[in-house]
C-alpha cells in the first residue's frame, strides 16, 4: 500500500457563527471515506489525512454537504505541494510590518485569468504576485487600505471556486507535515 498525505481546504464553514461544523464530527465523517490518520488544523476547516487513492473533492463535498445539511466547498492538494510552497517560500522578499498579511488561494481548477501577474491595486493595498499548481499568492496592506477587498478581487479574476488561508495558517499546516 503506498499511503500519500493530503491537505483538504474547506470553503466558508464556521465563519461568523454560521455554518458551524465541529472538528470531531469533520473528522467521523472524513474517516467513513476511508481516509486515515485524519487531522484537522484550526477550526477553519483545514484537513490533513493518508490515502492510498488521490481523494475526490467532489465526493468529501458530499459527504459533508449530507451530514451537515449545506454545500461545503472542498479542494485537495498533496501535501507535498504544500511542503514545496513552504520550502520555496513565495513571501521571503516581501517587506513584513504590523499591518502587512501574505495569503494563499487554492482554485478548484487551475485556471488562469486575463490579469498580468504580478497585479497591483491601485491603491496599492493589494497585490497578487504569482499563481503557482493552482495556489494564488497574494499581500494585503492594511495600512494602505482598512476596508480591504482582496478576497472579492481574487473572485472577480478567477470566480468563487476559490477557497484562502493567511500564510501562518499554511506554516501550521506545514508543521503536521513532517
Amino acid at each position: 500500500m503506498n499511503d500519500k498525505k493530503h491537505v483538504v481546504f474547506l470553503r466558508g464553514i464556521n465563519v461568523g457563527g454560521h455554518h458551524k461544523v465541529p472538528m470531531a464530527e469533520l473528522r467521523e465523517e472524513i474517516k467513513k471515506l476511508g481516509y486515515q490518520e485524519i487531522t484537522t488544523i484550526l477550526n477553519s476547516g483545514n484537513i490533513i489525512f493518508k490515502s492510498e487513492k488521490k481523494p475526490v473533492a467532489n465526493k468529501i463535498s458530499r459527504q459533508l454537504e449530507d451530514r451537515f445539511g449545506f454545500p461545503v466547498p472542498v479542494v485537495v492538494v498533496e501535501a507535498d505541494s504544500v511542503r514545496d510552497l513552504l520550502k520555496n517560500n513565495p513571501f521571503k522578499d516581501e517587506e513584513i510590518t504590523k499591518d502587512i498579511r501574505f495569503y494563499v488561494s487554492f482554485l478548484w481548477k487551475d485556471q488562469d485569468s486575463s490579469i498580468g501577474l504580478p497585479w497591483y491595486a491601485p491603491d496599492q493595498s493589494f497585490k497578487i504576485l504569482a499563481k503557482r499548481n493552482g495556489m494564488l499568492l497574494s499581500v494585503l496592506d492594511l495600512a494602505a487600505s482598512k476596508t480591504p477587498k482582496a478576497m472579492a478581487t481574487l473572485e472577480d479574476f478567477y470566480g468563487t471556486e476559490i477557497t484562502t488561508r493567511n500564510w501562518k495558517t499554511i506554516e501550521r499546516i506545514g508543521k503536521k507535515l513532517i
